[in-house]
């Protein structure tokens, strides 16, 4: 009987810190990388205000997000669907990045600065996602 309520009050102390969506470092790292998006896409060309430019800044955005919307969200299934519109965002970010340095208009060290923030980002959303997939919630 003591284990049962141990394992409920882990899990009651586990929601409660999942449900503070700023505390995690997935949304944290999300909204560093928007600020240096933000400050490397001041120097992309004119030309690109309304395409490059604009497509990279929302699907930044995108990705902190959806995670505090998913976190908002009463049900596991609502959650892990906003969790991989995240994940999805970080990957069309990651193609315009590439896209910005094949033409260079991202330098190759601001790219590859960016591309270990990007790496970091998949990794702690993924341990998010495998997390609430793995976890008794309804």
């Amino acid at each position: 009987m003591i284990a049962i309520v141990d394992r409920w009050l882990l899990i009651v102390k586990t929601l409660q810190y999942m449900n503070n969506y700023k505390q995690l470092d997935a949304w944290k790292i999300s909204i560093s990388f928007v600020t240096e998006i933000y400050k490397v896409s001041k120097f992309y060309p004119r030309e690109e205000l309304y395409s490059l430019t604009d497509q990279t800044k929302r699907a930044t955005v995108s990705v902190p997000a959806n995670i505090a919307e998913g976190l908002g969200r009463q049900y596991k299934k609502e959650t892990l669907q906003f969790l991989h519109i995240a994940r999805g965002s970080l990957y069309e970010l990651e193609t315009h990045l590439i896209i910005a340095a094949n033409v260079e208009i991202l330098k190759k060290e601001n790219f590859d600065s960016l591309m270990i923030i990007w790496e970091r980002s998949v990794q702690l959303l993924n341990g998010l996602i495998n997390y609430y997939e793995k976890a008794i919630l309804k």
